[in-house]
This record gives structure tokens, C-alpha cells and sequence, in this order.
């Protein structure tokens, strides 16, 4: 498995955050199966050119939001779907389509959740 991240160093999205945008598409669109092993934090810091520690930040990013889980020395998988709150995740649809539909981006759309959590 080749992870095919490309950092722009131009952008406005930190490094760290652009591992983590491409890794949950890969998820999202089956690029990268449940169970799959990520690169390890310093394989992939060598492969993108980024300090391991941006590489772990992102990791520990996707763990905390679900996408992946650390396996100490097994390294880092992608999880399967985890039972979700079917209300829950359709609020979250709706959320995600009211802030698209108002032309916020994903990061302002999580500081909205954020002032109201």
C-alpha cells in the first residue's frame, strides 16, 4: 500500500491537517480498506518531506476522530465503521450541507461546532 500525499507547501492548511484531508478520502472512497496499515510516523515523514512530529499530530488527529486506530508496535490501522448514532449522523449531514450550502470550509464549520460544544 502507497499512500500518494502530496504537501503543498503553499497552502493555508498545515501540513499536518493535509495528511489528515487525505487520508479520511482515502477511507471515505476505499483507496484504503479497514485494517490496512498506514506508513509508519516516520516512514511517511520521509516520503512527504515533514517532521515526524507533523506526521504523528496527524495521526493522532485521526485517531481521535475515529478514522484509524494505533496499535502500538502492530502500527496504525483503519478502523471498520463504528456502530454510529443514526440521529447523530444525520444532524451532522444536515450541519455539513447547511455549512457547504454558506460557503464555509471545514475548518470554520468545526469552530461553529466548537462555540456551540
Amino acid at each position: 500500500m502507497s499512500l500518494e500525499i502530496r504537501i503543498d507547501p503553499s497552502s493555508a492548511v498545515p501540513p499536518f491537517q493535509q495528511i489528515v484531508d487525505h487520508v479520511v478520502v482515502a477511507v471515505r472512497e476505499g483507496e484504503l480498506a479497514t485494517g490496512e496499515r498506514l506508513p509508519t510516523v516516520r516512514g511517511l515523514a520521509g516520503e512527504v518531506g515533514v517532521a515526524v512530529n507533523t506526521v504523528a499530530k496527524a495521526y493522532r488527529q485521526l485517531e481521535a476522530e475515529g478514522h484509524v486506530e494505533t496499535l502500538g508496535r502492530h502500527g496504525t490501522v483503519v478502523r471498520g465503521r463504528v456502530d454510529e448514532d443514526d440521529e447523530v449522523t444525520e444532524a451532522a449531514t444536515q450541519f455539513a450541507a447547511s455549512a457547504r450550502a454558506r460557503g464555509l470550509d471545514l475548518e470554520a464549520a468545526i469552530g461553529v461546532l466548537r462555540r456551540t460544544w
